[in-house]
């Protein structure tokens, strides 16, 4: 089985050690997970103005010009560092973009205040019931989105977050624990608790939503 992590690892070894041609692979097996990461975090307000691609193509193009710092000395996992290193281009973003407009507060609700923008409920919400939709059920399935929107907000943002985390953005269990500042079996417990919780959720609502879970 193919095992990102060290491949990664094997990589950026390979850099460290002086073959700087390795960092294009390197960026490019990151490339999926970060994407996931970018979108999933983009205030909706700027789509279709902001392509995810192009801020991944700033965050590399900083990756490249700040690696022998990161190199000196690493404090964290590589992919974790990009994912830094974007977050800190989307909170540029926003804030040239939306100034201080805020969301409102009753629909959409921050999943976790920490350094990097938060996903809302609205998104998370959106992730869970996907895009696609014939035309005849795009009034229900916009209820539906609401009534789940108003249910997560109603979790705790750590749970909300944790789930961002694990589901949508696909971290390992480790990479969790570390980004939220917990120990692994802090985060797994969190995490299994924060299921059974949405779990609850998607089967209280209109026709079963159980399956929904990625």
């Amino acid at each position: 089985m193919f095992d990102e992590s060290s491949e990664a690892d094997r990589l950026l070894g390979q850099v460290a050690r002086g073959d700087p041609e390795r960092l294009g692979a390197l960026l490019e097996l990151c490339r999926p997970r970060l994407r996931r990461m970018v979108a999933l975090r983009l205030d909706t307000r700027l789509h279709g103005r902001i392509d995810p691609s192009d801020v991944i193509q700033e965050t590399y193009l900083e990756a490249s010009a700040r690696l022998a710092e990161y190199l000196q000395k690493p404090t964290m996992p590589f992919f974790l560092w990009l994912r830094f290193l974007a977050g800190q281009k989307l909170v540029t973003l926003h804030r040239h973009h939306l100034g201080r407009q805020m969301r409102d507060a009753g629909r959409e609700v921050a999943l976790y205040r920490g350094s990097l923008p938060e996903t809302t409920s609205a998104a998370l919400a959106a992730r869970l019931l996907g895009h696609e939709a014939r035309p005849s059920e795009a009034a229900i399935r916009a209820e539906l989105k609401i009534r789940l929107q108003e249910a997560l907000n109603g979790m705790d943002p750590l749970d909300r977050e944790i789930l961002a985390l694990r589901h949508f953005e696909q971290l390992s269990l480790a990479e969790t624990a570390q980004v939220l500042g917990l120990t692994e079996s802090g985060a797994c417990r969190r995490h299994l608790r924060a299921l059974k919780r949405l779990k609850e959720i998607l089967s209280g609502l209109p026709g079963g939503l159980g399956d929904l879970l990625p």
